[in-house]
């Protein structure tokens, strides 16, 4: 019987590609090209004998001999990884600074969908508002800042994707005409809170805050307990809750692109932030396959 070996790229490969859903977030993650990443993923399964990824124009999911070796092949990554820092290799810390508008409540899945970093990198994330997270990472307590680009002043960066806002509200969420519009929001300053109140004063509509929260979960919370209507991201927006403007008749909102500030060089720290951009633009659904 000949023995199977395993290549732990391919693997790696296979293990990105199933987290983010496609091929083309996974290669950005490896920086690699798609192609690559495809080839790997076949070899993979030629070596198995199984498929493992069901692949459409527009889609790729887990076949179920893809399920069942999934968790296999994270144990294999990280005990690949534990063989590699047996030796004490220095542990290297990345602080990485998040607009809470960018992530929500989904951080738990940014991170598993980075498909493991390295072992010997030790991954700190603090979610705050563009604003602070800009000021700490310009006064050099944050090694990189990933935030909502409000204005032109700040140059450079890279663009991770275009956020669209939405007034996210309940389906049901009772709103009488001649009252004035019910608003959840971050507390000031906030680049989306004046952003939302400007197009609603630039429209004459009256608005009123009935809820100010201290973060997207909070927000959110009250959003979807039908409390009021809340500019949230509609990648971020909780589940249960729908675009209401045209309903309501409100005006639009611009989108904003989210940045990704970083002076780091060295490759640890590049793997990493690019595995994080990558599983943020796997979060924006029908991404590219």
């Amino acid at each position: 019987m000949i023995m199977k070996v395993l290549d732990i790229e391919a693997v790696q490969a296979f293990v990105l590609t199933a987290d983010l859903k496609s091929f083309t977030r996974a290669a950005e993650a490896l920086d690699t090209a798609q192609s690559a990443v495809s080839l790997k993923v076949k070899r993979l399964e030629d070596v198995l004998g199984r498929r493992l990824l069901e692949r459409t124009p527009r889609l790729v999911r887990l076949s179920s001999d893809g399920a069942a070796f999934l968790d296999h092949a994270r144990t294999l990554i990280g005990a690949h990884q534990m063989a590699l820092g047996c030796f004490g290799a220095e542990k290297r810390r990345l602080v990485v600074g998040i607009s809470h508008h960018i992530v929500g409540n989904e951080l738990p899945v940014l991170l598993k969908r980075m498909g493991g970093v390295d072992s010997s990198l030790v991954l700190e994330v603090r979610v705050a508002s563009s604003r602070e997270s800009l000021e700490h990472f310009e006064r050099g307590d944050l090694d990189a800042a990933i935030v909502l680009r409000h204005d032109n002043h700040r140059r450079g960066g890279e663009v991770i994707l275009n956020e669209g806002f939405g007034w996210m509200a309940v389906p049901d969420f009772d709103h009488y005409p001649g009252e004035p519009l019910r608003l959840a929001t971050q507390a000031e300053p906030c680049s989306v809170r004046s952003m939302a109140t400007a197009a609603l004063d630039a429209a004459g509509i009256a608005w009123t805050e009935v809820f100010v929260g201290g973060g997207i979960g909070t927000i959110g919370a009250a959003v979807s307990a039908g409390l009021a209507v809340a500019a949230l991201g509609r990648r971020v927006a909780p589940a249960a809750t729908v675009d209401v403007g045209a309903k309501l008749g409100l005006p639009n909102l611009p989108s904003r692109e989210v940045m990704l500030y970083s002076n780091l060089t060295d490759r640890t720290a590049r793997t990493a932030l690019r595995a994080l951009s990558a599983a943020i633009r796997s979060t924006a659904g029908g991404g590219t396959v």
